[in-house]
């Protein structure tokens, strides 16, 4: 198993740009196979989950062709039905949580879909009612084989119907999105998941023949059609990636631009770094960081602690939050991290605590983080990444500290950042692959 050995307190310099987004091509990925004509996808990331995915869906009988470093295409004209009943199949779902998106897409295509308990990140509890009760809305229907741990669905036509989701789930949201393209009649869902990454998905499918109102807000209506045709789409850049970035750049005082992060898609995410005294600059469709020795978190406007929280889109992303907290463990003053989304995403901050930090855990939703002010430098430290965002915080951390660290399990890092120590070594990091 790899690891990264990273020799602290190296300036970054010059400009870097993001991938594709993961998220979206999670999604996009998974629509291909409601057609059975060619889509083209560009901007496509060379990441270890997405690289599983277009694997998965090549055994399914998928034809892929890689036209260019990030372009592919998908053709779904054939899909091996027998293989979606093997248990190879059911244990790669397991293993590649993105992979539950394919439920809609299939359900709608064949009417049929066994499915196994998804893996992913070990950041607390993720249920699926809101998938299964939103395909049930359409008509599916669901049992579940406790013996095998397998979920199976049928449906030999799908309806639309009205339903109103009970959380803004955005993978939720795109698995019953997906299947009610090709359902018969009307479908409206309210409460769904409105983030960029949603809204391109709808984007594809309406340019795939999908009749999709409403993009953009939390109330879709869907006009169901027969078929799907064949379409190109291009990712947006990964949100995550510009975020992190920022905060390399703040944490290490350097000065950096970020080259193509469709600003206008970064909802609030450039303001909440500014609530932590980080200056940026948009330029264009770049962001621009000055050095900073220091940068100092601001109040709320009575004088009390500022609070950083996640939330559904348009609210700050949850992935974000692990960045922001090592971020303000070198600037002036103090913050409330809220994570309320996932139970088990701030526990990484005990190795934080042993690199110096001022982090004092209240439960497993909230920390308080008290700032050092570049003043006392986080020490290095051995660390192992238990999720991808909370690989990506410790590597920041690794990057600011004293010393030379380790961090082992990067497969998780390479689950969700391409190359990422040769991007960051290119730019000033000190940053070495370990196998």
């Amino acid at each position: 198993m790899a690891s990264f050995i990273v020799e602290g307190g190296h300036k970054l310099h010059g400009s870097i740009t993001p991938q594709g987004a993961k998220n979206e091509a999670l999604q996009i990925l998974c629509a291909t196979v409601l057609t059975q004509e060619e889509v083209i996808v560009d901007n496509i990331p060379n990441i270890l989950d997405i690289n599983n995915l277009i694997s998965q869906l090549e055994e399914m009988g998928v034809e892929v062709k890689q036209l260019s470093e990030h372009r592919y295409s998908f053709c779904a004209a054939h899909i091996d039905t027998n293989y979606l009943e093997t248990p190879e199949f059911l244990k790669k779902c397991s293993r590649l949580r993105g992979s539950v998106m394919l439920i809609g897409p299939l359900l709608a295509r064949l009417g049929h879909i066994c499915y196994a308990k998804p893996g992913g990140d070990k950041i607390g509890r993720r249920r699926l009612d809101t998938h299964f009760i939103g395909l049930q809305n359409l008509g599916a229907d669901l049992t579940y084989d406790e013996t095998e741990s397998v979920y199976i669905l049928d449906a030999k036509r799908l309806k639309g119907t009205y339903m109103q989701l009970d959380e803004a789930s955005v993978t939720g949201t795109a698995n019953i999105l997906m299947a009610a393209v090709l359902a018969e009649g009307t479908t409206t869902i309210y409460n769904a998941a409105c983030e960029p990454y949603l809204q391109q998905l709808c984007r594809l499918l309406n340019n795939m023949g999908a009749r999709i109102s409403g993009v953009g807000s939390n109330l879709l209506t869907i006009e169901g059609v027969e078929r799907l045709h064949g379409a190109t789409h291009t990712m947006l850049p990964d949100m995550i990636e510009v975020g992190s970035f920022i905060g390399m750049a703040a944490i290490t005082g350097s000065e950096l631009t970020i080259r193509n992060t469709s600003y206008s898609n970064l909802g609030i995410i450039p303001d909440v770094f500014r609530h932590l005294g980080i200056q940026l600059e948009q330029r264009g469709d770049d962001i621009y960081i000055p050095a900073q020795e220091h940068y100092q978190i601001e109040t709320f406007m009575d004088g009390s602690i500022l609070t950083v929280a996640d939330a559904p889109w348009p609210g700050f992303t949850p992935d974000l939050l692990s960045v922001i907290l090592v971020v303000a463990t070198q600037a002036k003053g103090s913050v409330l991290i809220h994570q309320k989304m996932f139970e088990s995403r701030l526990f990484f901050v005990d190795k934080l605590i042993d690199m110096g930090a001022q982090i004092i855990l209240c439960d497993p939703h909230r920390a308080v983080v008290i700032g050092h002010d570049h003043q006392i430098k986080l020490r290095r430290n051995n660390m192992v990444s238990p999720d991808i965002r909370a690989g990506i915080a410790l590597l920041i951390a690794a990057m600011s500290a004293e010393g030379t660290s380790r961090i082992d399990h990067i497969d998780q890092i390479d689950r969700g950042y391409e190359n990422i120590e040769g991007r960051l070594n290119a730019i000033g990091a000190h940053i070495t692959r370990e196998d």
